[in-house]
């Protein structure tokens, strides 16, 4: 057999191993793998970069290490899933680093952690003082978490007591200049009431490159041509004007009768449209 074509059938191999053994293990960004996932990760590259023109070596050979470097792994991580004392073996386990405001130096000693690292970690968090760090924890990745002090902490809606419309996933129905049937029938629209929102706006669909529905029915969309100014939804701002407009119009009816019956009813009408806009406000502004 040519040496050329050896390394094909090799390569081709070592890749389709690695494909499917790629399948066998959690999704994680390389910055969140743990030592030991790391090396097996850099061991299986080079068994299949070595493998692939080291034509000495038994393709047999080749193929069982591939499958000992993945199924070992593999192993590994079911075991880790079913005991803590396994899974803190061989991943390891986060490590308090800040306590109080205060510098846990011996733990920074036992992991050979320098002032200079963790300064540099915390400028990442946007922390700039020990001080203001409640809690702070160097996780078996390398990553440093770090919990502020509650004076330290950004306000949230919670906080203020202001109340806020849920948040869910919008679906994306246009892509690429093309209508996406499933994730539109599943928000409970269909093609004709698409096409009437692109009307609304002046948009074609050929000339969408991305379309997305909140979970309140709003259709945004960014076109291809980068220059074509897209009108803001106004279906909600309209809304809600709309029923402030009655809340008005009712106090005022409320003023000019004379009829205490009337007025009494009036004054309650707007009260309870009051208490309506105001529930509708968080979903509507």
């Amino acid at each position: 057999m040519p040496g050329w074509l050896e390394i094909v059938i090799r390569s081709t191999l070592g890749i389709i191993i690695v494909l499917f053994g790629a399948k066998l293990f959690v999704r994680k960004a390389l910055g969140e793998l743990s030592y030991f996932e790391f090396i097996a990760a850099a061991a299986v590259a080079i068994i299949v970069g070595v493998g692939s023109i080291a034509l000495s070596i038994p393709p047999g050979h080749l193929v069982i290490a591939l499958l000992l470097w993945i199924l070992i792994p593999y192993l590994f991580g079911i075991l880790s899933m079913k005991s803590l004392t396994f899974r803190n073996i061989v991943g390891g386990k986060g490590i308090p680093i800040i306590k109080d405001g205060k510098v846990l130096e011996d733990n920074m000693k036992q992991h050979r952690y320098t002032t200079d690292e963790l300064l540099s970690k915390l400028r990442t968090k946007n922390v700039f003082r020990v001080a203001d760090v409640e809690f702070a924890v160097l996780e078996p990745s390398g990553n440093l978490n770090v919990l502020l002090k509650k004076d330290y902490q950004p306000l949230t809606p919670k906080d203020m007591q202001i109340q806020v419309a849920p948040i869910k996933q919008p679906e994306t129905v246009i892509m690429d200049g093309k209508i996406l049937d499933e994730p539109l029938s599943t928000i409970g629209f269909n093609r004709r009431w698409l096409e009437h929102e692109l009307d609304k706006i002046g948009v074609a669909i050929e000339n969408v490159y991305l379309g997305q529905v909140d979970s309140y029915g709003e259709l945004t969309v960014d076109v291809f041509d980068d220059l074509i100014e897209i009108p803001e939804p106004v279906e909600k701002p309209l809304l809600f004007a709309a029923v402030k407009k009655c809340q008005a119009d009712l106090e005022v009816f409320s003023m000019e009768t004379e009829c205490k019956q009337t007025k009494k009813m009036y004054q309650r009408c707007a009260k309870e449209m009051e208490d309506v806009m105001q529930k509708l406000k968080p979903l509507l502004k």
